[in-house]
């Protein structure tokens, strides 16, 4: 898999520190980590919101399919779900800052859609700080289209982060869906 130590790096921080769990809301759910979604209450992209270090920074999200196209057997995988760049602050009374969309996608989101007889797949989104330089109409599909499943498939989170210089993850959170 090729963007597996990227994953296990990230899965391995919200199992060490709660405190950098990805708030994420899923229509009526606000997702725990490895909680099961249906995939037909997950179509629509997630609202997110953490505990941000500089509420004035920018972030992006990343999501991927991490058990593509069964998770015993994982050829496809990962299959990239979302790349949105530009994520600003939108400070709350109290509670976790939401992260609010305010340029177009680079991967346009795409809701879970396992194969039928799959066991569920696990969707993974990772929050990095952006870096100041990220052009994402340098990445995104011309003329706002979305981006085709082919260049979806086996997708290398690690050579991306190497690519644009994304710093660490700064919050992931998971949900499971078939």
């Amino acid at each position: 898999m090729p963007a597996n130590k990227s994953v296990k790096t990230a899965l391995s921080l919200i199992e060490n520190d709660k405190s950098k769990t990805l708030r994420l809301t899923v229509g009526k759910y606000s997702v725990e980590p490895g909680q099961f979604i249906p995939k037909a209450d997950a179509q629509s992209p997630p609202e997110l919101a953490f505990n941000v270090p500089r509420p004035s920074g920018t972030y992006m999200v990343i999501g991927l399919d991490i058990d593509a196209p069964f998770p015993s057997f994982g050829v496809l995988g990962p299959v990239l779900h979302w790349i949105q760049p530009d994520l600003n602050t939108q400070p709350t009374e109290n509670g976790p800052t939401k992260l609010k969309v305010t340029a177009p996608f680079v991967a346009n989101y795409i809701g879970p859609a396992p194969p039928p007889g799959s066991a569920p797949h696990r969707y993974v989104f990772f929050l990095y700080e952006q870096p100041a330089d990220f052009d994402g109409k340098k990445y995104a599909p011309p003329g706002g289209k979305n981006l085709s499943n082919w260049h979806r498939m086996r997708y290398d989170l690690g050579a991306w982060e190497k690519e644009i210089k994304l710093g660490p993850v700064l919050a992931a959170n998971y949900f499971l869906s078939n």
